[in-house]
């Protein structure tokens, strides 16, 4: 094999790579527990959090509580990429493969 031809597949793989995460980006996930229901897409970002106590809280305050879960939890995620990003920027042209 030569090496333009050595290129051409790793370029084909890395474009089937990048489509696979993008397939996996664009699924949801759920998580659930007694009190509280999460849905996250394929790149970590949270989509939805339900609490499920009712009674004890008034509406609003449940809504806005839901809304500042969602922000506090893709803050902790977005620090984790940009954490791994720093110490593993170098691989990063794996095809994101972290």
């Amino acid at each position: 094999m030569n090496m333009q031809a050595i290129m051409q597949q790793a370029q084909k793989m890395q474009k089937d790579l990048q489509k696979k995460k993008d397939e996996l980006n664009k699924k949801e996930f759920s998580g659930t527990s007694e009190l509280v229901d999460v849905v996250f897409t394929g790149d970590k970002k949270i989509k939805s959090v339900n609490i499920k106590i009712e009674g004890t809280l008034d509406e609003d305050d449940k809504e806005v509580l839901q809304d500042m879960m969602v922000i506090a939890i893709n803050d902790a995620m977005g620090k984790i990429d940009k954490e791994t990003e720093a110490m593993l920027g170098a691989y990063s042209s794996l095809g994101g493969l972290f």
